[in-house]
């Protein structure tokens, strides 16, 4: 048996893990992919989309596929519900990890170190040795004072200096992040849903819903717009529930596009084109 391709790059978990166990139950039956169709009612490209990842199937697949291979139904079902959710709630993106890198904790400053104490050569002996030894040692004194005091300064600099480029740092690093996210497009407002709705008029012996007067326009799962509403208005008044009217061809939108094609004695492909909009106009 021929090995399986590799999922799509970013796929969602829930979905690769439904693909994964519809691939299995595939495998198990030993069928192709031709024969699976035939079995299950469903076309040959639409079972290719389903076990590539590229699209959803529809309940009434999956039911059919448990039929067919013996499988539990409730899990496979289980595993949709869970990958159309997934698939609702936006694009699969790994999480970044939010401990700062090494580069961006700042070094705080080390402490000056003092110079040692100089040694003083030793002076010879006199009449004054005491007087000269207090000498020496004021000298000493005032000289490591200086020493400090010269140190204390170059501290306080540093430290000035370290807490400026941090100021800067906490103005500048908003403004960029706001601008790079600009740019990659992560942070921008999302337009607002369209609202779609029916207004069911009679043309020239067809039906129209008032969203897209196409007779032709090609339609398949994931492509959303105006012909997708009028497509799932024409196929409420068929007496076929998509799933709502929000001008997205999801799974619900797919499954009740089977469901018309069966009812109007088409080819069964889960696609709409000039056949299938000639049925639910007429």
């Amino acid at each position: 048996m021929a090995r399986w391709r590799a999922l799509p790059a970013g796929i969602d978990p829930a979905v690769a893990a439904l693909v994964a166990h519809l691939r299995k139950a595939k495998d198990f039956s030993e069928l192709s992919i031709k024969q699976l169709g035939s079995a299950t009612g469903y076309s040959t490209s639409s079972w290719e989309r389903y076990l590539s990842g590229r699209a959803l199937p529809p309940p009434a697949a999956v039911r059919s596929l448990a039929e067919v291979v013996g499988a539990d139904p409730v899990r496979l079902l289980a595993l949709l519900d869970a990958a159309v959710n997934a698939r609702r709630s936006g694009p699969f993106e790994p999480t970044p990890s939010s401990e700062p890198t090494p580069s961006s904790v700042p070094t705080p400053p080390s402490e000056p170190v003092p110079p040692s104490k100089p040694v003083l050569p030793p002076e010879p002996a006199t009449t004054g040795a005491v007087e000269a030894d207090d000498d020496r040692s004021d000298t000493g004194v005032d000289g490591d004072r200086h020493h400090l005091a010269g140190w204390r300064q170059l501290g306080l600099l540093g430290c000035g200096m370290v807490m400026g480029a941090v100021m800067v740092l906490l103005l500048v690093q908003p403004t960029q992040v706001a601008a790079a996210r600009g740019v990659s497009g992560t942070a921008v407002a999302v337009p607002e849903a369209t609202a779609f709705a029916c207004s069911y008029t009679r043309q020239g012996g067809r039906w129209y819903a008032g969203n897209s007067e196409t007779r032709t326009h090609q339609l398949v799962v994931d492509m959303s717009g105006p012909a997708v509403a009028e497509l799932q208005c024409l196929l409420q008044r068929a007496g076929i529930t998509p799933g709502g009217i929000d001008g997205n061809f999801g799974p619900l939108t797919e499954s009740a596009v089977i469901q018309a094609q069966k009812k109007f004695h088409l080819d069964v492909d889960g696609q709409v084109g000039p056949s299938t909009w000639a049925a639910l106009r007429g």
